[in-house]
């Protein structure tokens, strides 16, 4: 049932990617891990909804727009 498919993706995604491939040897590393998977999720891989940009590079693109709006020349 999609009752948020965004999330539903999200941790499918997670599930498929990392929880189901890792064993984890204790919390620090699981905390670890997660946190470094979740990096590259948000930070390295294009997304579609962005206009297949990584999340950063759609983050950098906002900012520029956002300060030329701001400062018109």
């Amino acid at each position: 049932p999609m009752q948020n498919g965004f999330c539903e993706s999200f941790n499918g995604r997670m599930r498929d990617e990392l929880l189901n491939e890792t064993l984890f040897l204790g919390l620090d590393h699981a905390r670890t891990t997660i946190a470094e998977w979740a990096d590259d999720y948000n930070r390295s891989r294009p997304h579609s909804a962005l206009g297949y940009l990584t999340p950063a590079a759609y983050a950098a693109n906002l900012t520029a727009t956002d300060d030329r709006l701001r400062n018109p020349t």
